[in-house]
């Protein structure tokens, strides 16, 4: 089983990314080394998330404020973009 980040997934963890970097380098480090240890895990194990509120997607939640949407096709998890946290303080709607 591969992984593959689709350029929507790449795009979002790049915003998460830039937004905790702007404050905290490190923990945008940290953040990006969970999301990428989640993925990964995701080649041995892709039934690991539960199933996703959009039919025919998993999600796994590597961290409160995080998670993965994906799907599975044959052998590929394909990560799908996900707006968490970050999507809702850009919003408004979530206290900073």
């Amino acid at each position: 089983m591969r992984v593959v980040w689709t350029p929507e997934a790449q795009h979002d963890r790049a915003e998460v990314w830039d937004y905790i970097a702007a404050d905290n380098p490190r923990a945008a480090a940290r953040i990006d080394e969970i999301l990428s240890d989640a993925a990964a895990r995701l080649t041995q194990h892709p039934m690991l998330g539960k199933p996703g509120t959009i039919p025919g997607t998993r999600e796994l939640i590597p961290h409160k404020s995080y998670r993965l949407v994906y799907q599975i096709d044959g052998e590929t998890v394909w990560i799908l973009p996900a707006c968490g946290r970050l999507c809702a303080i850009k919003k408004g709607s979530w206290p900073r």
